[in-house]
């Protein structure tokens, strides 16, 4: 998994309406981020890991922890507005991430009212399928 390092804004950035946060991509995902994330994170069940395991419950593979690409997104959030300045973050997962999907993290400024701005993000499989969609407020300059 490979990511673009980007230095991290100290202060709220202008935001308008119709803003957009640069488009990235991480990937392919391998079984060995799933497994790396496991240990950094905790969630150790084996549906995440082990092939055998995921079939028995019904799954053609292993597949990603949502929090893994939630994480992720997070840090493109805090490398487009600024960690200080994230009021709020929620996400939803709608579908599952396998080991060799490539994932698009793309996001746009919805409204700015005063000091705050309304944002949405997505992060989309190589299918074009959303994974997970996410809201967010952050303060504006």
């Amino acid at each position: 998994m490979s990511t673009t390092i980007a230095s991290l804004p100290t202060a709220p950035v202008p935001l308008r309406a119709g803003d957009t946060m640069t488009e990235n991509q991480v990937g392919p995902l391998s079984r060995t981020d799933f497994v790396r994330y496991a240990g950094a994170g905790g969630d150790l069940n084996p549906i995440h890991h082990d092939d055998e395991f995921a079939r028995a419950a019904g799954m053609p593979s292993v597949f990603g922890m949502g929090m893994l690409h939630a994480g992720i997104l997070g840090t493109r959030l805090a490398r487009w507005v600024g960690p200080n300045s994230i009021r709020t973050f929620t996400v939803r997962f709608s579908g599952q991430v396998w080991p060799g999907d490539v994932l698009t993290f793309a996001g746009h400024v919805d409204a700015v009212d005063g000091q705050l701005a309304e944002l949405s993000m997505t992060v989309t499989r190589q299918t074009g399928d959303v994974a997970m969609s996410a809201k967010a407020t952050a303060l504006v300059a």
